[in-house]
């Protein structure tokens, strides 16, 4: 089992976190952890959000005064 120590809202301070038997295969990058004095389980995740383009915007086409 991993160990990790982080803050606990149940406990209200820094805990220590159990890192759980993951049945879904994760291993030790399982996001779901317990806290080892109440039992509170957390879920922790990473979100990668891809860089969006950026559109280039047009010039309106300039008139030429006659």
């Amino acid at each position: 089992m991993s160990h990790r120590e982080l803050y606990c809202d149940v406990c209200e301070g820094v805990a220590l976190f159990a890192l759980p038997p993951c049945v879904d295969g994760h291993g030790t990058d399982c996001p779901e952890l317990i806290c080892t004095d109440c039992g509170a389980a957390v879920v922790v995740g990473v979100f990668a959000f891809p860089s969006t383009r950026v559109a280039v915007r047009r010039q309106p086409a300039r008139r030429h005064a006659a």
